[in-house]
C-alpha cells in the first residue's frame, strides 16, 4: 500500500474537488466571470456527438453488458498455464504474482522471532505462536492488543502485513519489513511515517479508513475483487477470484478463451474459420506488425505506424499504475480507464508545475507517462517491460537502445559525464527517482529533458541537481547551455502556465489557453489545463471548454466539464446535456453532477430520460464506495442539489459516522442546516467538530458565518480570525474576516488584514476589490486608485472597472 495522504483519497465522485469541499467555497471570481457567458454563448448551442468512431469506442450496449463476454467467468492462472507455460513461468517470478499472499513460512519475509519495535513510545512486538504470525501493538482504541497477521502484501523492497477484523475489514500495518539486503540498510522493521507520531485517533493510524485494504489496496493487489460492503451493517465480505495479480487481472475473465481453445482442438487445422478475438475480452495487439526505425535526418526513432487513440495496454496497466479513484467495479481490460475511475490530472498536490511527480504524494506511472514524448510517439508499456515478468526487456541502457541509436546517444557529446563513477544510465537524467514509503525508489516515467533553467525560474526539481546538490540550479542551467545551446526544446513546455495558475499570477489565463489547445501536447495535459482554467472562465475563452467537450479523448472531455464548474446549471444545459449520453461513464457522471440542480420541469423533455439514467449511475457510483466518507458526502451534496434534503442529511451523517475526522462532511451538513434555517443546529454540529479538531480552519470559518447569522458578532469575529490565522494560504478566509471587521465598524483593522493577505496573494481579485472599496470609502483615493489599477491589470476587459478607475483618477486629481 502506498503512503496515504492525510486527506482522504478521492473516490467515487465526478470531480476531485467536489465531494469533500464545502459548496460555499466556490470562488466568487469564477461566478462573476462565468455569469458573463450566459445567453451569448450558451443560447441555442447544439453538439453532434458520436457513439462509435472507427472502432475506438464500443457501442453503449456492448460496453455495459460486456458484449459476447458478458457471461464469462474467471478460470484462474493455473488454467491459463496449461497452454501458456512460458508466460506463466515468467509471471510466477514476478511481483504481480507476489502482490498478496496468505501469511505462511514461505511468504513471510519479516522477522517474527519475538522482535520489538518502538515508534514514538508505542512498542510493538512481532512473534509466532501456534503456527501463526502475531503482532502486539496499539489497537483502534490506542490500547495494546495482539493481532494475527492474515496476509502478506508485496515483497520487494518492503513487505507489509494485513490484519483481518471480525467485521471483514482488512487493515495494513504501518510497520513494514525492509526486504533489502542488510548491506543496503535492509532486514529491519521500520515505520512508514517515521517523522511523526501516529496515534489511534489519527486518520493515518493503521486501523483507520486510510489504511483499509478493502478500498485502498485490494483492486490492484488481487484479481476479480468484489468489495461487498454492506452499508446497513457496516461490514465487508470482500472476495477475489485470485489472491494475487493473475493473468485475468489484465486479460479479463478467461472462460471464453478456454472454451474457444477446447472447441478449436476439435477442428484445427481444418474446419471453422478462425475466431478473430479467440474468446478474449481484449487483444493486446498494438505492437503487432509495428516496427521502429531511425530517421536518417534526425537520428531519432520513428514508429512504422501512427499509434491509435485508445492505447489498450496503457489503459490496462493504468488500472493499478495510475493515481485514480474507483467508482465502478465493472472495469473491462483494454477500455478507457475513465469509464470506471476518476484519474487525477496535473494537480499541485501531486505534481510539480512541469508535470514531474512530487516526492510527497505518489502519482504512479500512468499520468507521467501520458505526458511524455514516448507516449506521443506511440511507445507502449510492453515496448520496455516484459508484460508477464514486468522486468525490463534488456538490462541497463539496452531497453533504450532498442530505439535510440547508441552512436547518437551513448556518446560524450550527448552525455557529458564520461568520468562519472558509476557511469550514468539514460534513466539517471531522463527518469529521475523519487522515494516513497521511506525506501522504495521509483522512476518518473515522463521521460523529460532535464531543465535546470526552469528550476531557477520556477523552483521545479531537475535531474542535474539531484546529483549536484551542492551546486545551484543556475550553475546547472549554465552547464546545459554550454553543452546544448541556449534554446531548450523539451517536449513538456507547460511548466510556466501551471505555475502561474498555482501562484495566482495575472497572466495565468493567457498562459494556460495555448496549453489547452496545443495540438502537439498530450491529452492528459490538455485535460489538466482545462481543469485549471475553471478559475478563469470567461466569454473570451469558453470556446476552449466547448472544444474540450467534443474531444475524442474522454479525459479531455472531463477537463472541459471541469472548466465549466460554477456556471449555473440551467444555463449550462444546452452545452453539457449531450454528454449525459457519452459513451464513457465517467463523463456522464461529471455531466450530471454539473446539471444536478436543474429540476425536471426545466429540462427539455427530449433530455429527461438520459438525465435520469445518468442520475441513477451517479448514485450507483457513490454506493460502490459507501464505505468511504468522501463518497457519502458527495452523494449528500448531489441529493441536496436535487432537493432531497432528508436523504442528503442522512448521507452527511453517514460520512461522519464512518470517519469523524472527515470534517468537510460536517461543514456541508452545517451548510444544509443553514438552508433550512437551522443555524442553532449548525452551531452545535460545528462546535462538536472543533472539540476534536480545534485547528481545522474550514470548521472555524463555517462556525464564524453561522454566528454572524445568529447575530453573535463578537464570537463570529473570533472564529473568522481563527480561520484566517490557521490557513493564511487561503485568501478567502482573510477576506471574510476583513468584511466582518468592516461590518463591525473596524474599517482600519479590515484594511490591515486585507493588506497582509495581499502580500501573500498579490493577484487575488476579491482582496484587491475589497481594498479598493474600503480605501475609497475612507477617502484614501491614492490607495484606492492603486488597488483599482492593479485589479484592472488582472481584468483588462472589465469595462465597468475601467470606468471606475477613470472616476477615481478624476476624484484624485480634483482633490475631492
Amino acid at each position: 500500500m502506498s503512503k496515504a495522504s492525510r486527506k482522504h483519497e478521492p473516490v467515487a465522485r465526478s470531480h476531485p474537488q467536489s465531494a469533500g469541499v464545502p459548496r460555499r467555497f466556490k470562488q466568487a471570481r469564477a461566478l462573476r466571470a462565468k455569469l458573463a457567458i450566459l445567453a451569448m454563448v450558451l443560447g441555442g448551442v447544439a453538439m453532434a456527438f458520436w457513439l462509435v468512431n472507427d472502432g475506438i469506442w464500443p457501442s453503449r450496449v456492448s460496453r455495459e453488458t460486456g458484449g459476447s463476454s458478458s457471461a464469462a467467468t474467471f478460470v484462474g492462472s493455473e488454467t491459463c498455464a496449461g497452454c501458456h507455460g512460458a508466460e506463466a513461468n515468467l509471471w510466477r517470478g514476478s511481483q504481480h504474482k507476489l502482490a498478496m499472499d496468505h501469511a505462511t513460512d514461505g511468504s513471510v519475509r519479516g522477522d517474527f522471532n519475538d522482535v520489538r519495535f518502538d515508534h514514538y513510545g508505542v512498542q510493538s512486538r512481532f512473534f509466532r505462536k501456534g503456527g501463526k504470525f502475531l503482532v502486539e501493538t496499539d489497537g483502534p482504541d490506542g490500547k495494546p492488543a495482539t493481532f494475527e497477521v492474515k496476509y502478506t502484501f508485496g515483497i520487494d523492497p518492503l513487505q507489509q502485513y494485513l490484519i483481518e477484523f471480525p467485521d471483514g475489514r482488512i487493515q495494513a500495518l504501518s510497520i513494514a519489513w525492509d526486504s533489502r539486503p542488510r548491506e543496503q540498510g535492509g532486514q529491519r522493521w521500520f515505520h512508514l511515517y517515521p517523522g511523526e507520531p501516529i496515534r489511534h485517533d489519527d486518520i493515518l493510524h493503521w486501523t483507520k479508513p486510510n489504511q483499509n485494504w478493502n478500498y485502498m489496496c485490494a483492486e490492484c493487489h488481487s484479481t476479480g475483487v468484489r468489495k461487498n460492503y454492506d452499508a446497513a451493517s457496516d461490514r465487508f465480505a470482500t472476495s477475489w477470484s485470485e489472491i494475487s495479480v493473475g493473468c485475468e487481472a489484465c486479460h479479463g475473465k478467461g472462460s471464453g478463451h478456454v472454451a474457444w481453445a477446447r472447441d478449436r482442438q476439435s477442428w484445427w487445422p481444418f474446419g471453422k474459420t478462425e475466431s478473430p478475438d479467440k474468446g478474449l475480452g481484449v487483444r493486446f495487439d498494438e505492437r503487432a506488425s509495428v516496427g521502429w526505425s531511425h530517421d536518417t535526418g534526425t537520428g531519432k526513432p520513428r514508429r512504422s505506424a501512427s499509434p491509435p487513440l485508445l492505447r489498450k495496454e496503457v489503459e490496462t496497466c493504468g488500472l493499478c499504475h495510475a493515481r485514480r479513484g474507483q467508482f465502478s467495479e465493472d472495469w473491462v481490460p483494454g477500455t478507457w480507464l475513465s469509464d470506471t475511475h476518476r484519474i487525477s490530472p496535473i494537480d499541485r498536490s501531486l505534481f510539480e508545475a512541469d508535470g514531474q511527480m512530487r516526492d510527497v504524494e505518489e502519482t504512479y506511472n500512468y499520468g507521467p507517462f501520458k505526458q511524455s514524448k514516448m507516449f506521443a510517439g506511440g511507445v507502449t508499456c510492453s515496448d520496455c517491460h516484459d508484460p508477464h515478468s514486468a522486468a525490463l526487456r534488456l538490462p541497463g541502457d539496452g531497453v533504450c537502445g532498442q530505439c535510440h541509436a547508441s552512436e547518437t546517444y551513448e556518446t560524450a557529446a550527448h552525455r557529458h559525464h564520461d568520468k562519472a563513477n558509476p557511469p550514468l544510465a539514460c534513466a539517471s537524467c531522463h527518469m529521475p527517482e523519487r522515494t516513497y514509503m521511506v525506501i522504495d525508489q521509483r522512476h518518473d516515467h515522463s521521460f523529460r529533458i532535464p531543465r535546470p533553467d526552469l528550476s531557477a525560474k520556477l523552483g521545479t526539481p531537475n535531474a542535474c541537481n539531484d546529483c549536484h546538490r551542492e551546486e545551484s540550479a543556475q550553475w546547472a542551467a549554465a552547464a546545459v547551455e554550454r553543452w546544448f545551446g541556449p534554446q531548450r526544446k523539451g517536449f513538456q513546455n507547460y511548466a510556466e502556465a501551471f505555475h502561474a495558475a498555482w501562484t495566482d499570477r495575472p497572466d495565468a489565463n493567457k498562459l494556460l489557453a495555448p496549453v489547452a489547445s496545443d495540438p502537439a501536447a498530450s491529452p492528459f495535459v490538455h485535460a489538466s489545463a482545462l481543469t485549471e482554467l475553471s478559475a478563469y472562465l470567461s466569454a473570451l475563452n469558453v470556446d476552449l471548454a466547448r472544444s474540450g467537450l467534443s474531444d475524442r479523448d474522454p479525459m479531455v472531455r472531463l477537463g472541459g466539464l471541469d472548466m465549466l464548474e460554477g456556471v449555473p446549471a440551467d444555463q449550462l444545459w444546452p452545452l453539457v446535456s449531450p454528454l449525459l449520453s457519452d459513451p464513457v461513464r465517467g463523463v456522464r457522471l461529471r455531466a450530471v453532477s454539473l446539471l444536478a440542480a436543474v429540476p425536471a420541469a426545466s429540462q427539455p423533455s427530449a433530455d429527461r430520460d438520459s438525465f435520469e439514467r445518468a442520475v441513477a449511475e451517479f448514485i450507483a457510483a457513490q454506493r460502490t464506495n459507501a464505505d468511504r466518507p468522501e463518497a457519502r458526502s458527495a452523494l449528500g451534496t448531489f441529493l441536496a442539489q436535487r432537493g432531497l434534503v432528508a436523504e442528503a442529511q442522512a448521507e452527511y451523517k453517514a460520512a461522519l459516522r464512518l470517519s469523524p475526522q472527515f470534517t468537510p462532511a460536517a461543514v456541508n451538513l452545517a451548510d444544509l442546516y443553514r438552508q433550512l434555517g437551522r443555524d442553532a443546529d449548525s452551531e452545535q454540529l460545528l462546535r462538536a467538530a472543533l472539540a476534536d479538531f480545534p485547528k481545522d480552519a474550514d470548521v472555524h470559518h463555517a462556525l464564524g458565518l453561522t454566528l454572524v447569522r445568529l447575530n453573535r458578532f463578537d464570537e463570529a469575529l473570533a472564529e473568522l480570525r481563527q480561520a484566517a490565522e490557521l490557513a493564511p494560504d487561503q485568501a478567502r478566509y482573510a477576506y471574510a474576516y476583513a468584511i466582518a471587521l468592516h461590518s463591525a465598524g473596524r474599517a482600519g483593522d479590515a484594511i490591515a488584514v486585507l493588506q497582509a493577505s495581499l502580500a501573500r496573494h498579490p493577484h487575488d481579485r476579491d482582496t484587491l476589490l475589497a481594498l479598493t472599496t474600503l480605501s475609497r470609502d475612507s477617502r484614501d483615493l491614492v490607495a484606492a486608485l492603486d488597488y483599482a489599477e492593479r485589479l484592472l491589470r488582472l481584468t483588462p476587459n472589465d469595462q465597468d472597472l475601467a470606468r471606475f478607475v477613470q472616476e477615481l483618477r478624476r476624484l484624485k486629481n480634483s482633490g475631492q
